[in-house]
């Protein structure tokens, strides 16, 4: 039988006059490994706050089991900043020591990349002070994980990580057997770490079996139970759902809930977006050219980060940004925006990026914007426009684009200046959607944000008739928003990788194991042929060489690739035509015919495809 590590029964907490917490009993035992999820200001971090005994309950009682050894990650860490990382991570221990553990060695290389600390300016020996928040934050994390505690507490452990350090945290999470409680808006890593929710709503807890898939479904369900069938078909929760259901099969390694129950619920639900239909409406809206990159060079200082870059951003198109921090993906979008801004008078340190004539971009930065602080919420949307057109007929004015996004009418009214990081990140959002813009670049856009807010913007970008790129470490969010994945791995270039996420990380653990360079600016070792939008670092006196395909073969790649996707909405939709008219028979052989030509054409472009990347 488990053991029963914490139990909190009765508990209430109260800020002002809301009630966070009201009459709480719940409890964490041996191996549980409890995701902890709610709106922004309901409660998480209070509640695990209140658990790990940081903040006194007002009401109610606390108990923790004789002995307890408890790890606590909060969102501020508590370092010393005349330590150096040696005495905080691993304290008097000798380096053989240390060395020697197979625990401090994994955590070491997952959040820091190597025993020696590459990323920081002295290794072990740097001064903790100086450091970014970034920094701190996994500084923090690795003292917490080098340890052996009962149960881990852990307030947004992802932020401030990687794609790939989000991948390792979860593998070594679930190898260890401490019991876990975890605030997180990352619903890969729920997903991936957690068997059970607790879903903070009104001062209480609903608590889930499973991981976010489950929990999602579970939630879906008791709606449909309590809801009529049309508010059944308007909910977001069932529409997430249906995205989970149709994904790669590996989105989730936990499907427990019964998949009979789940399909039922999601039968008339359509797919998240109709991207035929949005790749017409983007081209009427931005013509043929969004962005053209011929040679393009960008540098930060005098360290190159991406050489000799062609690439094309079409309208329509949707592309999730992953790489290596310092790899160049923020400084790529800054480019494109400096030659956007400037309608094309400001380029880069070589080559050229011609913008479309129709382009207007919206960025969402990683910093938020400062406002009048004595605005109101509604009027600093106001500001902007009052109504928007969101595309396909949908417009909104300002203030029901802010009930969207979580600021009901009351608080509409509060001045910016007592908005929380979190909220301030939502009003920045929608300050940029009501300026209806037509090519949108998301800096982290999940930064901040609650589940529920992230799934509202997912379903505004559904509909959104446009040009978008995002670079995030929430895998969810890249793979729910974009269609496509590229990716910047130190070495100049910019890869299409057919696979998304899965085909970077499998990239980066064969870099490793190869103990190839992948800092910015160092030499690439040759790679296995692959889609490729630019060309890597060259060495000596030499004219550097290209590590992808020529100009001319990777703007073909691009026009087949565009080609391809066509193709495939055109066999959606031969598919979905053919199942209506399955009794005319006439018909049906008809559109058979014209589905095996599409067929055809396929095959010889995907073969066209294969010779170019290979060739490159």
């Amino acid at each position: 039988m488990a053991v029963n590590l914490v139990n909190l029964e009765a508990v209430d907490k109260v800020y002002g006059t809301r009630a966070l917490l009201d009459g709480l009993s719940l409890g964490v035992s041996e191996g549980d490994r409890i995701g902890v999820v709610g709106r922004n200001g309901d409660g998480k971090t209070t509640l695990i706050r209140v658990l790990a005994k940081l903040e006194p309950a007002d009401q109610g009682r606390v108990t923790h089991a004789g002995g307890l050894r408890l790890g606590v990650l909060t969102q501020h860490d508590s370092l010393d900043p005349a330590a150096t990382v040696r005495h905080e991570v691993v304290g008097d221990m000798a380096d053989h020591e240390w060395a020697g553990s197979a625990r401090v060695r994994d955590v070491l290389t997952g959040l820091f990349g190597g025993l020696d600390l590459p990323g920081f300016p002295e290794g072990m020996e740097t001064v903790i002070g100086p450091l970014s928040g970034g920094e701190r934050r996994r500084i923090a994390l690795a003292k917490l994980l080098i340890g052996e505690p009962d149960l881990i507490v852990l307030d947004e452990p992802t932020n401030h990580l990687d794609v790939e350090g989000i991948s390792w945290l979860a593998g070594h999470l679930r190898a260890r057997r401490s019991a876990l409680v975890c605030v997180t808006h990352d619903r890969w890593f729920l997903d991936q770490v957690c068997t059970r929710m607790w879903d903070v709503q009104g001062g209480t807890v609903h608590e889930y079996d499973g991981g976010y898939s489950d929990y999602v479904f579970a939630r879906a369900e008791r709606d449909r139970i309590a809801a009529t069938e049309e508010a059944k078909r308007q909910n977001l929760m069932r529409k997430e759902l249906a995205w989970l259901r149709r994904g790669a099969p590996a989105r989730t390694s936990k499907p427990r809930f019964r998949i009979e129950a789940a399909n039922e619920l999601i039968a008339d639900v359509p797919p998240p977006r109709d991207s035929a239909e949005l790749m017409r409406f983007a081209g009427t809206r931005l013509g043929k050219t969004v962005f053209d990159l011929e040679d393009v060079t960008v540098q930060a200082g005098p360290k190159v980060l991406l050489r000799r870059l062609t690439w094309q951003l079409g309208p329509g198109d949707r592309i999730g940004l992953v790489g290596v921090n310092g790899a160049g993906k923020t400084s790529l979008l800054r480019a494109l925006e400096e030659a956007a801004r400037s309608e094309g008078e400001r380029q880069p340190a070589s080559g050229r990026i011609k913008v479309g004539r129709t382009v207007r971009l919206a960025y969402l930065s990683q910093e938020v914007a400062e406002l009048d602080p004595t605005w109101r919420v509604l009027q600093a949307v106001e500001q902007v426009r009052g109504r928007v057109d969101l595309g396909k007929g949908r417009e909104m004015s300002a203030s029901q684009l802010c009930e969207r996004f979580g600021f009901g009418k009351q608080r509409q009214w509060t001045p910016v200046g007592d908005l929380s990081g979190g909220e301030r990140r939502r009003l920045q959002i929608l300050r940029l959607l009501m300026d209806e813009p037509n090519v949108l670049f998301l800096d982290e856009p999940t930064n901040d944000l609650d589940i529920e807010t992230l799934t509202q913007l997912e379903d505004l970008l559904d509909g959104w008739p446009g040009s978008l790129v995002v670079i995030s470490h929430d895998r969810f969010f890249l793979e729910r928003t974009t269609d496509r994945v590229h990716a910047l791995l130190g070495d100049g270039a910019l890869r299409m990788l057919p696979r998304g996420v899965d085909e970077y990380l499998e990239r980066r653990t064969a870099m490793r194991a190869a103990d190839q360079p992948a800092t910015p600016g160092a030499p690439a070792a040759a790679t296995p042929a692959a889609p490729a939008a630019g060309g890597g670092a060259g060495t000596g006196g030499e004219r550097p060489r290209a590590a992808g395909p020529s100009r001319a073969a990777q703007k073909e790649l691009q026009r087949i690739e565009r080609q391809l996707d066509r193709i495939g909405d055109k066999e959606k939709a031969l598919h979905a035509e053919i199942a209506d008219h399955a009794t005319d028979f006439a018909l049906v052989a008809e559109l058979d015919g014209r589905l095996r030509e599409l067929t055809s054409e396929r095959e010889t472009l995907e073969t066209r495809w294969l010779e170019l990347a290979e060739d490159g």
